[in-house]
């Protein structure tokens, strides 16, 4: 039965090796497209998933499971054109969606688009192929699952003595614009040039899924890229619909392609929901009052669309907007501290000087961490992204006492959890001219089951704060941070602060519970003290 076997897969991938240059063919379930550049792809006509990734005469395709939208459409409607002799554009439609594939002749690269009226009931909105692992053996190795043991949900697991997680690939998306997996003689790169992010949600600092490396039911090892438009990953605000992208999946012999992908042949491609160059415009200004030392980054957003640039020596320009009213916000680091308004229209260049209204107080007699929107510098900070709360290469979460003007700022905790190191305690020393009534504040980045903080400074308890947003996922243990900026502020009565040594304790509160990392928590941005 073997040699029969072999023929049969043989014959599988006849369709995918018939051209010899650009063009695309039909032969029964089966749409292939040969983009010139070394590239031959497989659609599924029935359900617009790919079933062949075929570069260089190398198969890259998982055998037993597909690349495509979301997990599987299921069915649709797919055709296909040739535009011009140069592209060949495949879409596929569904009631609520239209994803496009697109090929340029001489190019190795798979373009695309995805046009969405709803979220589609699928599942998450996302790119996903599903590749050969022993082909493009190399990606992240704190996503690499194959071989674990699952220690929280279907998710997080350990191997070998880490904790690994799709998760821990997460990049937030100002900066994720090329990312990829390699083998011998090859890369395969999801590109995202632009404002490719433009109709997602969650702003510049938002993370997402980028890789992940598993065991699939043939008995090999699979390599996953992704690319997340929309997903319920610590989501902060609404989905939008609209056009996603056009980003890409690029085919190199190893090395990585630009960011600056030209994708401006989309405009005359007939893509649903594509605004070109022509029918954009953009916002020039100055941005002020955040200090030297953080990057300053200003967002624009709307229903509709989410865009970002950085500051450099004061000024700004955006990237090509759709036409609107924008809501601006100046960050410092991650964290919001001035708002504006501006509007945008096709071919135009609007101006929006934005300045910082959230500033330090004039008097702070200690503070611990950086009023910036993260926990940049606590302790385990610099590992949560890339492993889970529980790995064997974090720090003790319960360091003891932090001691205000001796104690490293590495020595706090960048996480507080009611079942793990509650009840955090800071000590510190005034003197005569520094006791009184003061402001005891907490700046938080995100909590998890209602968790929230209250303080006790020597005999004196706060008041218990309400609810912090809910967000519905497990933020820290699946490597973010990135949730609701909250600002915590007590009043210190008179009476309460002593000449000589203080005691301030942190307690998280709340009406849940939890075993370990999963007990209500909330990550910590900064502590002060201050007149």
């Amino acid at each position: 039965m073997a040699p029969l076997i072999l023929a049969l897969a043989f014959l599988a991938y006849l369709p995918a090796l018939a051209f010899a240059a650009f063009g695309v063919s039909a032969s029964g379930n089966s749409i292939t497209v040969d983009t010139g550049g070394g590239l031959v792809f497989v659609v599924e006509s029935t359900s617009g998933d790919i079933t062949s990734l075929l570069y260089n005469n190398v198969q890259y395709q998982d055998s037993s499971k597909r690349s495509h939208l979301s997990s599987g459409l299921g069915s649709a409607s797919v055709s296909y054109t040739t535009i011009s002799g140069t592209y060949i554009k495949v879409t596929v439609s569904t009631s609520t969606l239209t994803h496009y594939y697109v090929a340029k002749s001489g190019s190795s690269a798979i373009y695309m688009a995805t046009y969405i009226t709803a979220e589609p009931s699928i599942g998450e909105l996302r790119w996903i192929a599903r590749l050969k692992k022993s082909a493009a053996p190399t990606g992240i190795s704190q996503a690499e699952i194959v071989g674990g043991t699952a220690i929280e949900g279907s998710d997080v697991f350990t191997v070998n003595g880490q904790t690994r997680s799709k998760f821990f690939s997460s990049v937030r998306f100002i900066s994720d614009q090329v990312h990829g997996v390699t083998g011998s003689g090859v890369g395969i790169y999801m590109v995202m040039p632009g404002t490719a992010y433009e109709s997602s949600s969650g702003g510049p600092f938002f993370r997402d899924i980028l890789f992940t490396l598993s065991f699939n039911a043939t008995g090999g090892d699979q390599q996953e890229l992704y690319w997340y438009m929309n997903s319920g990953h610590q989501q902060t605000e609404s989905y939008r619909t609209g056009l996603f992208g056009p980003y890409a999946m690029v085919f190199t012999s190893g090395s990585a392609p630009s960011a600056s992908l030209d994708v401006s042949f989309f405009s005359s491609l007939s893509i649903t929901g594509y605004v070109a160059a022509s029918g954009r415009g953009t916002i020039r200004g100055t941005a002020s009052g955040v200090p030297s030392g953080f990057t300053a980054v200003v967002g624009f957003a709307n229903n509709a669309a989410q865009y970002w640039a950085t500051v450099n020596g004061g000024s700004y320009t955006s990237p090509l907007m759709k036409p609107g009213t924008y809501t601006a916000t100046l960050y410092k680091g991650e964290l919001a501290v001035g708002t504006g308004s501006v509007s945008v229209s096709a071919g135009g260049t609007s101006t929006l000087n934005i300045g910082a209204s959230v500033t330090a107080p004039s008097s702070i007699i200690w503070q611990i961490g950086d009023e910036d929107g993260t926990p940049a510098g606590f302790r385990n900070a610099a590992n949560i992204e890339k492993m889970h709360p529980s790995d064997s290469r974090m720090s003790s979460w319960s360091p003891g006492t932090y001691i205000v003007g001796s104690s490293s700022i590495s020595a706090f905790p960048m996480a507080i959890f009611k079942a793990v190191n509650n009840g955090q305690k800071i000590q510190f020393t005034l003197t005569s001219s520094q006791v009184g009534a003061a402001t005891f504040r907490i700046r938080t980045t995100e909590a998890f089951a209602g968790g929230r903080p209250t303080v006790t400074i020597n005999n004196w308890t706060s008041s218990s704060p309400g609810a912090p947003p809910n967000i519905d996922s497990r933020g820290i243990t699946r490597g973010t941070w990135r949730g609701v900026n909250m600002l915590y502020e007590w009043s210190v009565p008179s009476g309460t602060l002593v000449s000589g040594t203080n005691t301030a304790t942190i307690t998280v509160i709340s009406g849940s519970s939890g075993d370990a990392y999963l007990s209500p928590n909330i990550v910590v941005d900064s502590v002060m003290l201050y007149k």
